[in-house]
């Protein structure tokens, strides 16, 4: 029996959540035992203090010296070279953290007027976007995601500490840590030596952080855009999507949908080249008004008969049986342009016919013809896709919940031997690393207590004003309140990013 892709949701499972919140305790109660242990404290603590390592509620770090001479001998190569870097740095730093609250100010106006906007929304429409893992985060691409964060956490932390002892600060060690469930890393110096350089050489060593994760985001862009290039003897594209991997309980999968390996080549008479084709035409889809299908004027006549038609809550129109998969209520107009509405079988009916959206569409077939349109709930759409294959895909939803449900790359292996993953691993690594780097840079550079953008201005109104507001304290208020906006901006913007994720 032919059936319809119909859209269905799925939730996050309990797992997920419950998994880190059980480690998490696990953890603290050992800690708690140890250190309450009168035959076993001292040891743990030994060994604690020996190897670095500290524990609180949520949050454990390991700090070593085993680095300090790596650190030391690039500090001090090439001096003057090193001089010119971070001083590209300390220029890309100044202005990237007034950019910064221009590109927040534009997120939280951008998430207000998501906030009334009907049904879902295409990932891509906000510029920064919080991301909580298992909930707009699939739990495929975590390895992905924190991998990214820690290799951006590291050159972060590099630059700091490369740039500092370049400027003769005294570095003490290097770490990493976990904090809930996300990973980072940190440097220890010696806050004196900061304190005793000029503010210029401060900005060189507060804004490095933020100018390695641009320059990292950088060459994760320059290898996605020369990817084609590096794998042209293995793999080829521009002859359409290949899907991947599909969701579990995908409406798009199944006996009448697509398959890991197929070639899409078609969304509705949208041609799709590649994986940026495909996201284009379901956009293209989900904003326009539903596509109709020349039908034979034949069909309707004959299978035209006075059924029940109601009225949806949303004030659409049905004509079919609610337990139907197969048949879908469609209206057209006749000659006297009065609306009427019949049931069909939706594969039958539109497999091989030619899209139009008005009558006069479908003056070029050889028999005549009607526009008929699926009639459907507002913002669901009926979406035939066409793939290397003798039957299409009819999907039947919202186009944004097709986007969220296939996988699809733009290589195609030119041996079988070929694995199809192997240029899906580096894209989308690459593309978490441009991300996930670029929005460290943007969220450090903003001007909020107790990240590199407090350091920054504060440095850089010691640099700035000193000769123009004698009084210090008068030159810290200024920075007090621009702190303050700072703050409550980036706030807003988790909060009401957060907020989003979770209820929508």
């Amino acid at each position: 029996q032919d059936s319809m892709c119909v859209v269905s949701e799925s939730m996050v499972p309990i797992s997920v959540l419950l998994f880190p919140v059980g480690i998490w305790c696990a953890i603290s109660l050992g800690d708690s035992l140890l250190k309450s242990s009168p035959s076993l404290k001292v040891r743990y603590e030994e060994w604690l203090a020996n190897h670095g390592v500290s524990i609180a509620p949520f949050h454990v770090r390991w700090q070593t010296t085993f680095f300090n001479r790596l650190f030391m001998k690039l500090g001090r190569w090439r001096p003057q070279l090193l001089y010119l870097w971070f001083s590209l740095g300390m220029a890309f730093g100044v202005v990237s953290m007034f950019l910064s609250m221009l590109l927040l100010a534009k997120t939280f106006s951008q998430s207000l007027a998501l906030m009334t906007a009907e049904g879902p929304t295409p990932e891509n429409e906000r510029i920064l976007q919080v991301v909580v893992p298992g909930v707009n985060l699939p739990i495929s691409q975590m390895v992905y995601f924190f991998s990214a964060i820690l290799i951006s956490g590291v050159i972060h932390e590099v630059g700091h500490g490369v740039a500092a002892v370049r400027e003769q600060v005294r570095f003490n060690g290097f770490g990493v840590f976990i904090f809930v469930i996300y990973p980072g890393a940190f440097v220890d110096l010696y806050t004196n030596h900061l304190q005793l350089i000029s503010p210029i050489q401060q900005l060189r060593v507060f804004c490095a952080g933020v100018w390695h994760n641009f320059i990292l985001a950088l060459m994760a862009l320059l290898v996605l855009y020369s990817l084609p290039i590096f794998l042209f003897p293995l793999y080829y594209t521009g002859s359409g999507a290949l899907v991947t991997e599909l969701t579990k309980n995908s409406p798009a999968s199944g006996p009448r949908g697509l398959s890991v390996g197929d070639l899409v080549k078609y969304v509705e008479n949208c041609s799709v080249d590649g994986v940026e084709n495909w996201h284009k035409c379901i956009e293209e889809i989900s904003v326009k008004p539903q596509t109709g299908y020349c039908i034979k004027e034949e069909i309707l006549q004959h299978l035209n008969s006075v059924g029940r038609v109601y009225k949806r809550l949303d004030g659409t129109t049905e004509c079919c049986s609610n337990n139907s998969l197969v048949d879908i209520c469609f209206s057209y107009r006749g000659k006297l342009q009065i609306p009427q509405y019949i049931c069909l079988a939706a594969r039958k009916a539109i497999e091989t016919s030619r899209i139009c959206q008005r009558n006069a569409d479908c003056q070029k077939e050889l028999v005549p013809s009607l526009c008929a349109k699926p009639s459907l709930e507002n913002q669901t759409r009926l979406i035939r896709v066409k793939h290397l294959s003798p039957m299409d895909m009819l999907f039947l939803g919202h186009p944004v919940h097709l986007q969220y449900a296939v996988s699809l790359t733009n290589y195609k292996p030119r041996f079988r031997f070929l694995h199809l993953d192997i240029p899906v691993v580096i894209e989308t690594f690459c593309k978490y690393l441009l991300s996930l780097s670029g929005a460290l840079a943007v969220i450090n550079a903003v001007p909020c207590f107790a990240l590199d953008g407090q350091w920054m201005l504060s440095s850089f109104l010691e640099a700035t004003l000193s000769s123009l507001i004698v009084e210090q304290q008068n030159r810290e208020l200024i920075g007090f309140f621009i702190l303050l906006f700072g703050s409550a901006l980036l706030a807003s913007n988790v909060v009401l990013g957060l907020w989003m994720v979770t209820t929508r």
